[in-house]
């Protein structure tokens, strides 16, 4: 493995907003520094230039010194993941003429006053890292296990008497009239289930996926209603469909526009030239991205934005992108520090992010994405109900 260390990794605001997190728990803990790091794996670490590796990746094999008072600790993708960013940075890195395999990033941090006391390093880690999609590393070395390679394992079948508790073992979130009907097909079929069946149906059962959930029949004490949730957001378009060209067919809809000149190439001689006056159409789309922004806020709320600039170009011919917004819908906050008389304790899911991290990091993931493709993220809402 080759380890180059690069540029800071923090800028100045989220800086100080995770070492004033850091110290709502140990005050004394201050950091000092953050960086790049990356971890490169080669089949012959000795053919491949590491000077021009450096120069590709803006790192360096000597790592910066740490003071004999910090301690540092590697953020570094979940171990036994690959993550979007490797796969793209890979093959670069393969396509600038590098025989390497796999490039992965990480994040060094540099702590001073580290704490003694284990549940508050506990606590610290917990706030240094996502753990659903990172690994907190208290050694360099330990990297190595980014490149680890588990032993193939044959699929393993879960008898129709378990589906319960493989569906707690699994993290399935299956209701009990789905495994209900998994237990009847499979009954039919003759056989039990495969883990990775049962993993797949309920990846493509979620809610993010075919909104079980928004689009189902709902009874409210003993009357049925009369539209699902789904149907009621429709419900706006068939009571006044006007200058609507399409809605609810498309991976977006289309509204009237105003007559415009488009200024384009003629096909034939490939000189841009101004259109005649030709009605222009608008596109509108809203993408939900409610699990992956509750599993990991940044990311999700991000790949969200990434979702609905993609869906509009691949309305019709294509749109052009414009703006986008950007909202969210949360419980209670439960802010540390500021309790409010309305929310009541309860339990909350330790796999989902709690409300309080998905404002935080939520928005600045979909601004993010917005920035970075170059399209103006121009405004948002946010309610918290409960």
């Amino acid at each position: 493995m080759i380890v180059l260390e690069g540029a800071a990794a923090l800028s100045p605001f989220r800086r100080e907003r995770l070492e004033s997190r850091l110290q709502s728990i140990a005050a004394d803990l201050r950091i000092t520094g953050a960086w790049h790091v990356y971890f490169i794996q080669a089949a012959d670490a000795a053919a491949v230039d590491q000077a021009v590796l450096g120069r590709i990746l803006q790192g360096q094999p000597q790592p910066a010194a740490a003071a004999a008072d910090t301690v540092s600790r590697y953020v570094v993708p979940r171990l036994g993941t690959l993550s979007p960013w490797s796969s793209k940075a890979s093959e670069l890195v393969r396509g600038a003429g590098m025989a390497v395999q796999r490039v992965e990033r990480g994040t060094r941090i540099d702590l001073a006053g580290w704490p003694s006391d284990p549940a508050l390093q506990a606590a610290v880690a917990r706030l240094l890292h996502d753990p659903m999609t990172q690994s907190l590393l208290a050694d360099i070395a330990q990297a190595r296990a980014l490149f680890d390679s588990p032993a193939r394992k044959p699929l393993q079948r879960i008898a129709l008497a378990d589906l319960e508790g493989a569906n707690k073992r699994l993290g399935l979130a299956l209701a009990e009239d789905e495994i209900e009907y998994l237990r009847q097909r499979y009954g039919e079929l003759g056989r039990d289930p495969s883990d990775v069946e049962l993993m797949m149906f309920a990846q493509a059962n979620s809610e993010h996926c075919r909104h079980k959930i928004f689009n189902a029949s709902w009874t409210i004490d003993g009357q049925a209603q009369e539209r699902s949730l789904f149907r009621m957001i429709k419900n706006t378009h068939q009571q006044t469909p006007q200058h609507t060209l399409s809605a609810y067919s498309d991976n977006a809809a289309v509204i009237e526009g105003e007559p415009a000149a488009r200024y384009r190439p003629d096909p034939a001689s490939g000189r841009y030239r101004s259109e005649a006056v030709v009605p222009s159409a608008f596109q509108i789309k809203v993408e939900t991205h409610n699990h992956p922004t509750a599993i990991a806020p940044f990311p999700g709320a991000s790949t969200g934005a990434g979702g609905e600039i993609r869906d509009e170009g691949a309305t019709g011919r294509g749109g052009k992108p414009k703006a986008g917004l950007t909202g969210f819908s949360v419980s209670h906050l439960r802010i540390p520090t500021l309790p409010q008389p309305w929310e009541a304790p309860r339990a909350l899911n330790p796999r989902m992010a709690p409300a309080l991290d998905i404002m935080l990091d939520g928005p600045l993931g979909g601004a993010a994405f917005n920035n970075e493709f170059g399209r103006p993220n121009l405004l948002g809402y946010f309610r918290s109900f409960e």
